[in-house]
Formats: C-alpha cells, structure tokens, sequence
C-alpha cells in the first residue's frame, strides 16, 4: 500500500499538508473514500467529516476535519481540497 500527497485549503489557510495512506470524504452523492494511484477525478463535498489517515511507524493515525462544503481535484496520486470550515 502506497501512499497519495493530499492538501487541504481554505481561502484563508493551509489546514493539512502531507502524505496519506486514505482519505474518506463526505461526497454529494455519498461518502468516498480515495487511496493512492485514484483515478483522476473532481468531486463535490457536502458539509461533514474529511478524514486523514495517516500511517507512521506501523500505526494509523486518523485526522478528521470537519467541513461545511467544497471540492476535491485527484490526479497523479496527489488529492487537493478546497473546503469551507
């Protein structure tokens, strides 16, 4: 299992920077989770939960950041969110 660069913004700020083995995202048309090597794709996000998990050293860490709306753009295992908190 690999791992994706993932981005997480705000008009104002950078809220996560860094490499994930996962991302689940509130979707519009429900909830979605994105791996490394995803199809590229854009996708809406409705308000809810943007999960990070992360593994390091053997362990899972999990980040939540909960969003009201945005948008994600997947390509070339990078994910970047644009989001309103």
């Amino acid at each position: 299992m690999g791992f994706m660069k993932v981005n997480v913004l705000t008009m104002y700020e950078k809220l996560y920077e860094g490499n994930a083995e996962e991302v689940v995202l509130p979707g519009a048309d429900g909830e979605l989770s994105v791996w490394d090597n995803h199809q590229p794709c854009l996708y809406v996000l409705r308000p809810g939960r943007l999960s990070i998990i992360e593994k390091r050293q053997g362990l899972r860490d999990k980040k939540v950041i909960p969003i009201k709306r945005g948008i994600i753009h997947v390509e070339a295992n990078r994910l970047t969110a644009m989001v309103e908190i």
